[in-house]
């Protein structure tokens, strides 16, 4: 099966408990330019354990899951359970299973760099409604604004497997593709996640990128990021800064 499928399946609770959610800025931006409304209808494709699912459904929206990877499903059919308006779905962005014309808004959250960018694009123009809209976020963490995010990005060009590989920032030139010949427009929010020890060795093991348990270099990247944060901590606490970032835009023929 596909790397890219498989690549989480060993990193699914540090995922669901460390990865951070999405600002309210984000449903607020979409109302204000997009027209979405509560009777709005979501495709979140690769929507892995949720995050982004969620902060549709608090907004009332009906939400179509697609995930292919069965252990991020399932945390997320767990995550979502209290939401009857949530339809979890076995599905890949290129081959969704959701038919025709039904869809207002295609969104992907940390998902898009794993697509096949032409095959994607060919399915939502096939599932979205006329005029819908397809959005991408991104948190994004800050790399060099505080002493321990620079410290942190030292760490994971060390011991990151194929780090340098997978950024989502590589995909820019592929956003523009996706949406040309028309355009996306972007907004930028601040973002930010507050981390015992515990909390941000979770969000490190939550990246594929980095060494699991039993990897030769798992210990020794766990030393270092035990001495990283007893060096840049405050009252016990390091922070993760983010800019979520939103394209948004409509497909042109």
């Amino acid at each position: 099966m596909n790397d890219s499928i498989q690549r989480f399946s060993n990193r699914v609770e540090n995922y669901r408990k460390c990865r951070p959610s999405y600002p309210q800025a984000v449903v607020d931006l979409l109302a204000n330019e997009c027209g979405l409304t509560s009777d709005s209808i979501i495709a979140d494709l690769g929507s892995g354990t949720g995050i982004l699912s969620e902060l549709f459904l608090k907004n009332g929206n009906r939400v179509f899951g697609i995930e292919p990877n069965d252990a991020m499903r399932a945390a997320s059919e767990k995550l979502l359970a209290e939401y009857s308006s949530f339809t979890s779905i076995n599905g890949l962005a290129e081959a969704t299973t959701l038919p025709d014309n039904g869809i207002d808004f295609v969104v992907a959250g940390q998902a898009f760099h794993w697509f096949d960018r032409h095959k994607a694009r060919t399915e939502f123009a096939r599932i979205l409604k006329r005029n819908g809209w397809v959005v991408l976020v991104w948190n994004e963490r800050r790399l060099e604004s505080t002493p321990f995010l620079r410290s942190y990005e030292r760490l994971l060009l060390r011991y990151g497997t194929d780090y340098p590989v997978v950024r989502h920032e590589n995909i820019y030139d592929d956003i523009a593709a996706l949406f040309a010949p028309g355009q996306s427009q972007l907004r930028v929010f601040e973002n930010h996640q507050v981390f015992d020890f515990e909390g941000v060795k979770g969000r490190l093991l939550s990246a594929s990128y980095v060494p699991a348990p039993g990897h030769k270099d798992f210990a020794a990247m766990l030393r270092e990021l035990h001495s990283i944060f007893g060096e840049h901590q405050k009252s016990g606490t390091v922070t993760l800064e983010y800019e979520t970032r939103v394209y948004f835009g409509q497909l042109e023929n």
